[in-house]
């Protein structure tokens, strides 16, 4: 316990401990929830509580009376997945955990939330999973997303692989949503599945109320159920709990910080809705189905590929240092139809010259990439870049990873970033969600 002073003496004197169930009564009001550690470095005069609606709050503990109302334990993490029942005649899906929201617990010495569960924990605190499917679990990771490392994306392809190679029928990845949308891309590459792979994840952890946790996993179960075997992204759709989106997981996107339904398909619309644990697949989607594929799993990728964003006043020097640092290639996130500042184009030159690929994208996210249309734009096709298309910068970072592990030649390489290899390109861009 890290309550020093004031307030230690202040929870001896009441008998309390961490994890207990307390009412804190103050003058005119009265707090009930359950009594947290505090952050080591908080003000000494106060507890913190959390409250039934999932919230921690501090309270000062000047003229403050407690009552306890129920001794606590701290929860119990982990369980034998030799506890998981199983049904014969349901479906085998393999859970697998990185961490992230999802798959979150409260950490009582703090307050806050870690990505603490196990994936055998994810079925324990979402029972009604059973009702669904079997389930091998496994935690691959226990990390926040914005560890994610492209090592990490190759390890859990190998995972996913063997898993169905296995006997799974299909695949739900728990993983924290801030990089999902580069894990969802970096699968859809690696692999040819004959069985779906839903990655899957929460805004909200599942200590608050307005979680999301519990039905994306329940619905990314039921699109692993389907007959839609290509990788997905299956998150809320609206901000209530009415239904899911499933996204293709190489034109998806996190687009708001906080909202349940933040992610998007971009240039392109869902694959499909679930929505009372129904799933209705868009008709003018044409997906791969079930069985349609044999496993192959290709994970070699490079990591050295820089991500540059360009902005009024960008320098050379930015293209000149990758090179320089022996990047293997370049991601340029440019304005409009995929425009930089002219200045740039002696360096890309460069660029070309030492067989290093640069791939431009735009900022506008939204639209296509169409450098032939203003001047600018056709001195930088002229010094070697090779158009994005319509793929998100996230997905051409990915993708120019995998395609520099296949070859390191310029021409072969830019050959596999302009083939359409996992639906990273639309024939022609959507602009449905953007209008909505």
């Amino acid at each position: 316990m890290t309550y020093k002073q004031n307030a230690k003496e202040f929870i001896e004197n009441y008998g309390l401990g961490i994890g207990d169930k307390i009412k804190l009564n103050k003058e005119d009001i009265t707090y009930t929830g359950i009594l947290l550690d505090r952050p080591e470095d908080a003000d000494d005069g106060y507890l913190v509580l959390k409250l039934s609606s999932g919230y921690n709050i501090g309270v000062a503990i000047e003229n403050t009376t407690a009552e306890l109302l129920e001794k606590g334990e701290k929860p119990k993490i982990g369980f034998d997945k030799t506890e998981i029942p199983t049904d014969d005649s349901k479906q085998n899906i393999s859970i697998v955990s990185t961490g992230g929201t999802v798959s979150s617990v409260i950490d009582y010495r703090t307050g806050a939330v870690h990505p603490a569960f196990t994936a055998s924990d994810l079925v324990k605190a979402n029972p009604e999973l059973l009702d669904y499917a079997n389930y091998n679990v496994k935690a691959l990771y226990n990390i926040l997303s914005e560890n994610m490392k492209p090592e990490y994306w190759v390890k859990a392809g190998e995972e996913i692989a063997n898993d169905i190679s296995e006997g799974a029928d299909g695949v739900v990845i728990a993983h924290g949503t801030d990089t999902m949308h580069y894990t969802s891309a970096a699968l859809s590459f690696m692999l040819k599945t004959p069985v779906p792979i839903i990655i899957t994840g929460a805004q909200r952890s599942s200590d608050r109320p307005s979680s999301d946790a519990n039905i994306n996993l329940i619905d990314s179960v039921i699109a692993a159920k389907s007959d839609i075997a290509e990788v997905c992204v299956c998150m809320h759709g609206s901000l209530n709990d009415k239904y899911t989106y499933l996204h293709k997981g190489t034109k998806v996107r996190k687009m708001h910080t906080s909202r349940r339904d933040t992610f998007r398909s971009i240039n392109a619309q869902p694959i499909a809705k679930i929505e009372d644990k129904k799933i209705s697949v868009n008709p003018e989607y044409d997906y791969v189905k079930r069985g349609e594929n044999d496993l192959e799993l290709n994970t070699a990728i490079e990591e050295k590929v820089g991500f540059i964003k360009s902005f009024p006043g960008i320098s050379e020097e930015y293209i000149e240092y990758h090179i320089d640092k022996g990047y293997k290639g370049l991601v340029i996130e440019g304005t409009g139809l995929g425009h930089v500042p002219n200045n740039l184009i002696d360096s890309f030159k460069r660029a070309q010259d030492e067989n290093i690929p640069v791939i431009m994208t735009s900022q506008c996210l939204y639209g296509r990439v169409n450098m032939n249309v203003y001047s600018t734009g056709r001195e930088i096709l002229d010094a070697g870049v090779i158009s994005g298309l319509d793929m998100t910068p996230e997905t051409t970072y990915v993708k120019l990873c995998w395609a520099l592990g296949q070859s390191d030649d310029y021409n072969e390489v830019k050959e596999i970033m302009q083939r359409n290899i996992a639906g990273e390109f639309s024939k022609k861009s959507s602009i449905k969600d953007f209008l909505n």
